[in-house]
């Protein structure tokens, strides 16, 4: 009977494992730190943001100013034709010509030439520019009929030997000075208007004289200056203005 007992008292049981209560987990390791990488981490944002900062303040830092884009020959002007404006970097110690002037800028000259690409400084311009090499100026007082119409600063022109009343040699000759030619003698085949009377209020008073002055190869300017004085110098439009 003992034996009946026991046995009937273990059927209802089954073989599996009994499971744990619902409030009792296995223990989970530790996560492990690293601060290297939060430290890491902290490091490039700082830096990304000290970037941005930078570049925000050196947009602001900039300024415009005048850039040539045409040659401009010694004593040439700028114009908006030969000039653009860029944005550089603010500098105090280097004398940019600010876009703003660009107005002011063009009643000055080249001193020296200056190549497209530039961006010019103050001290390249002046009121008035020396003279190239090899070149030199020649000033004429012209009446009416020895110069056309119209002459204005930069064109070209052509100057001739043109007696009065007859010859070269006999012209020269009345006047004291020496030939340099037959009537009607090529003196300078081609000249660069550098001046020119352009305002009634530059005229001397009671003067019918055109003044003039011409820039020229310096071995021409002698023979010029000779035919100038004589009065028997005319001038000539050529192509090229």
């Amino acid at each position: 009977m003992k034996i009946q007992e026991r046995t009937g008292a273990g059927a209802g049981r089954t073989g599996a494992p009994a499971q744990p209560s619902v409030g009792d987990r296995l223990p989970t390791p530790p996560r492990e730190r690293k601060p290297a990488l939060a430290a890491l981490a902290v490091l490039l944002i700082l830096v990304g943001a000290l970037g941005a900062t930078t570049l925000v303040l050196q947009a602001g830092d900039r300024v415009e100013v005048v850039k040539v884009t045409k040659a401009i020959p010694a004593g040439g002007s700028v114009t908006d034709a030969n000039t653009t404006s860029v944005l550089v970097a603010d500098d105090s110690g280097v004398a940019y010509v600010p876009w703003a002037q660009l107005g002011a800028l063009k009643k000055l000259k080249a001193l020296n030439p200056i190549p497209a690409g530039v961006i010019p400084v103050g001290q390249m311009f002046g009121e008035s520019a020396g003279v190239a090499e090899g070149k030199a100026t020649v000033g004429l007082s012209l009446k009416a009929g020895q110069y056309p119409n119209g002459l204005e600063k930069g064109d070209s022109v052509a100057a001739y030997r043109v007696p009065k009343g007859g010859t070269g040699s006999n012209s020269s000759s009345a006047s004291g000075g020496s030939s340099t030619g037959g009537a009607n003698t090529l003196l300078v085949d081609r000249a660069k208007v550098d001046w020119v009377r352009t305002e009634k209020g530059d005229e001397l008073v009671g003067s019918t004289n055109f003044p003039i002055t011409l820039i020229v190869d310096a071995d021409q300017a002698a023979a010029l200056a000779q035919a100038a004085s004589d009065g028997d110098v005319a001038l000539v439009r050529v192509s090229g203005n």
